[in-house]
């Protein structure tokens, strides 16, 4: 191996899809350490028809787009629609999934069951976060975020500021958003 840092493994292509509302230190660690296995990631942000996000869809997306702009290895797109459709049309076989906890572990496994069913060329890559993010959730930061809690040590920084003006602009109109 010429460079300690490279991994033998390294090769391909991989999607890391999610809702990224917002995105978390656990998520950019997934993404991050993933560039150690695989060439490419695509951040594939879910337009999910069944939450009402806090940020939109386009704000997620330019979020992660600004944390990772110096990472030419990382391309941000968004998506709705089946995963593995969306994995087909860009040509990955792999879709990168993090589990966080034994909790996480049989919604993952059935959606990775169901993944393969519809699309057995397509394989799912489990990862673990740093044990410091372990307890973390999109949901958690967006709940703690509404109360007046801190969160600039589980966000980026732009994420907290951003997730602040939100909140803000939510108190002044009083609108309390949906999960």
């Amino acid at each position: 191996m010429k460079n300690p840092q490279e991994s033998p493994f390294k090769k391909g292509r991989a999607i890391y899809p999610g809702s990224f509302d917002p995105i978390t230190n656990g998520h950019v660690d997934i993404i991050e350490r993933g560039l150690k296995v695989f060439e490419e990631i695509v951040v594939a942000v879910l337009e999910n028809p069944k939450k009402a996000p806090l940020f939109s869809t386009k704000e997620r997306v330019d979020m992660i787009r600004e944390i990772f702009s110096r990472q030419a290895r990382i391309r941000v797109r968004s998506f709705h629609g089946l995963l593995v459709e969306f994995a087909r049309s860009e040509g990955i076989p792999v879709v990168i999934r993090g589990l966080r906890a034994i909790s996480d572990f049989e919604y993952e496994l059935q959606m990775a069951l169901m993944n393969r069913n519809l699309a057995p060329d397509i394989e799912t890559f489990f990862m673990m976060p740093n044990v410091r993010y372990s307890f973390l959730s999109s949901n958690l930061v967006r709940e703690v975020a509404l109360l007046g809690g801190a969160v600039d040590a589980l966000v980026p920084g732009l994420v907290e500021r951003k997730l602040r003006d939100k909140i803000a602009k939510i108190k002044r109109s009083k609108r309390i958003p949906i999960s």
